[in-house]
């Protein structure tokens, strides 16, 4: 059962295989992973028949992603898996139903940055679509981080990261007119480091 698991899913971040679980996602059939690496949350819908794009700034990775898609025929490694930056998502208006942006935001230089990233995902999401975001945050080790600047934070682990709170998802929630799909969670990983899932519905 393990093996089947794992072919079936392959290394999929666990908060995302939760919101396939609960059918969440069962009706978009467009699907964008912005900052898609080498495609670890991608697999498998490539292999449940979804269309699925990537984008990532890394030609390494582009290139690896493209062999993972080539056996799929819905999607088309060529034209759908793109070098380039999230805040400059080479996509028309409202495409997918869903965008992915998994361990990608806490990057962001700044809170200008940050935003920008954020509203090129929101542009490219049609109405009733959905934001999966895993992100790291202060949230639960706000003595234990080291403000560097900028909305940049040295964190107990020695990484150096963009956080956010609460407040501030909140606010970012409002401000695009979105729905919160299920509350804010975080996980705690020993004092080290905090990362937080955030589900928007357009």
């Amino acid at each position: 059962m393990k093996e089947s698991l794992r072919d079936q899913f392959g290394n999929i971040d666990i908060y995302l295989f939760d919101q396939l679980l609960k059918g969440t996602y069962d009706d978009c059939h467009t699907i964008l992973d912005a900052g898609c690496g080498q495609g670890r949350n991608v697999d498998y819908f490539l292999r449940s028949g979804y269309e699925v794009y990537g984008l990532d700034s890394s030609a390494g990775n582009i290139a690896k992603i493209k062999q993972l898609a080539a056996p799929f025929p819905v999607t088309s490694p060529s034209e759908n898996f793109r070098i380039g930056l999230v805040e400059e998502l080479p996509f028309e208006d409202e495409k997918f139903g869903l965008v992915i942006s998994s361990a990608v935001l806490h990057f962001a230089n700044n809170v200008q940055h940050f935003e920008e990233m954020l509203n090129s995902m929101w542009r490219v999401i049609r109405p009733g679509g959905y934001l999966f975001c895993r992100l790291a945050s202060d949230i639960g080790i706000e003595n234990l981080v080291r403000s560097i600047g900028n909305g940049r934070y040295i964190l107990p682990d020695e990484s150096e990261r963009f956080l956010v709170n609460q407040e501030m998802l909140l606010r970012f929630t409002a401000k695009l007119a979105a729905t919160l799909h299920e509350p804010i969670k975080t996980t705690n990983v020993q004092n080290l480091r905090s990362m937080t899932t955030w589900c928007l519905r357009k």
